[in-house]
């Protein structure tokens, strides 16, 4: 009897065992159409391609009744709707599009493609049916001189202000042209440098100094040059008056502090108003 009982208990966790294995197991297997990104820089725009790549596998794809059939949009890869992200502004075949991640669409044409570029959400491409494009451009495909296997995306003829992003699959190959501002991008970056510090450089500048205890003189330089001309701001006029107090000036650090509540009242700022007021009257009482 007692033997018996033994053999069904070690049934019992041997049958345990293979079913904890069983739920912790997980077959890995390969991805039918693996996903991919494509990233590449033209002049100083970031541009990056995430989508996912399907096989030919013997089928025919660009077709009237192909596996990707004429006239009807597609999400241009598999699985999700193929996504396009730009670091500045572009214009792709003459269309302006913001910075930004766009889901593209395409339908293809035997003899026309037309790509449709919607403001990113999701992978869902079904969703974008229904939606106005940010873009839609038509550009005509070109036979390709050997079968591509499996699709993909290429960025080539790469220029500083343009590069051309084709699609290739099967015989087919599809051209988008990219422009990017480049020139605009270059000029705005050395007028900013050649032109020196901004009012917000000498703002930080100044407040690290205050904040970590270095030269107060220099400080006081650099926050007088931010607070120079006809426009100062509230809050950086009182980092000054902060400086000129914690330089013994506290005449000096009033006027300051009077300067900036006046400021921050025309802004409607309360927090600034209650500030300036408690540090004239500690100020004052200690003169």
């Amino acid at each position: 009897m007692m033997k018996k009982v033994l053999l069904n208990l070690s049934a019992l966790l041997l049958l345990i065992s293979f079913s904890a294995l069983d739920l912790s197991a997980q077959i890995r297997t390969p991805a039918s159409s693996p996903s991919s990104e494509l990233k590449q820089t033209v002049g100083l725009t970031d541009v990056t391609i995430a989508y996912s790549r399907p096989s030919v596998k013997g089928r025919a794809i660009f077709a009237e009744d192909g596996l990707v059939p004429f006239g009807k949009p597609w999400r241009l890869g598999a699985n999700a709707a193929t996504k396009f992200s730009f670091s500045e502004d572009v214009m792709i075949v003459g269309s302006k599009l913001k910075a930004g991640d766009y889901a593209v669409l395409a339908t293809p044409g035997a003899n026309e493609w037309k790509f449709m570029f919607y403001p990113y959400e999701s992978g869902n491409w079904g969703s974008y049916l229904e939606k106005e494009p940010a873009a839609t451009v038509s550009v005509k495909p070109t036979p390709w001189d050997h079968n591509v296997e499996t699709m993909t995306f290429h960025i080539g003829n790469i220029k500083p202000a343009s590069a051309d992003i084709t699609f290739l699959w099967e015989e087919t190959a599809v051209t988008l042209q990219l422009e990017v501002n480049t020139d605009e991008q270059v000029m705005s970056s050395i007028e900013g440098v050649m032109n020196g510090p901004s009012q917000n450089d000498y703002y930080a500048a100044a407040s690290y100094y205050h904040d970590a205890g270095k030269d107060l003189n220099q400080a006081l330089k650099w926050i007088e040059m931010a607070t120079a001309g006809d426009s100062p701001r509230f809050w950086q006029v009182r980092r000054k008056a902060l400086i000129l107090a914690d330089m013994g000036k506290k005449a000096e650090a009033i006027e300051a502090a009077k300067v900036s509540m006046k400021l921050a009242e025309e802004a409607g700022n309360e927090d600034y108003i209650r500030m300036n007021k408690k540090s004239i009257e500690e100020w004052t009482a200690k003169k």
